[in-house]
């Protein structure tokens, strides 16, 4: 069973930057693919950046320029840098992976999430 701990949030005044770091740990076979999501109150969870095992990401259109996603494989932990932070950044951020196994079996693991508080 896979386990992934966030940390770094909390609170930043607009135009700040954090530094979200997610550790997986218990894993046996390779971590595929690493996510950010985030939700605030009121709306619905939304991919914020992803990462595949390769080092190719993509990121939502909202965040793009300002936040950077990076992994490091041999501790299994994806980092999530950001920057020129906005009030509508708000949002309980959460670490998202996969893992195959052999034989092709899939499995996804989510963490607890960490606050993120954009306000001045």
């Amino acid at each position: 069973q896979v386990q992934l701990v966030e940390s770094g949030g909390g609170l930043v005044q607009p135009g700040g930057s954090l530094r979200l770091s997610c550790a997986a740990s218990g894993s046996r076979f390779s971590i595929n693919a690493m996510r950010w999501y985030r939700q605030a109150p009121g709306k619905e969870r939304e991919v914020v950046a992803m990462i595949t095992s390769s080092g190719s990401a993509n990121y939502a259109s909202s965040v793009k320029g300002r936040f950077t996603i990076s992994r490091d494989n041999a501790k299994n932990t994806v980092y999530l840098q950001m920057n020129s932070l906005k009030p509508e950044d708000t949002a309980v951020y959460c670490c998202y992976a996969d893992e195959f196994t052999p034989n092709w079996a899939h499995y996804e693991y989510w963490g607890q999430g960490t606050q993120v508080t954009v306000s001045s």
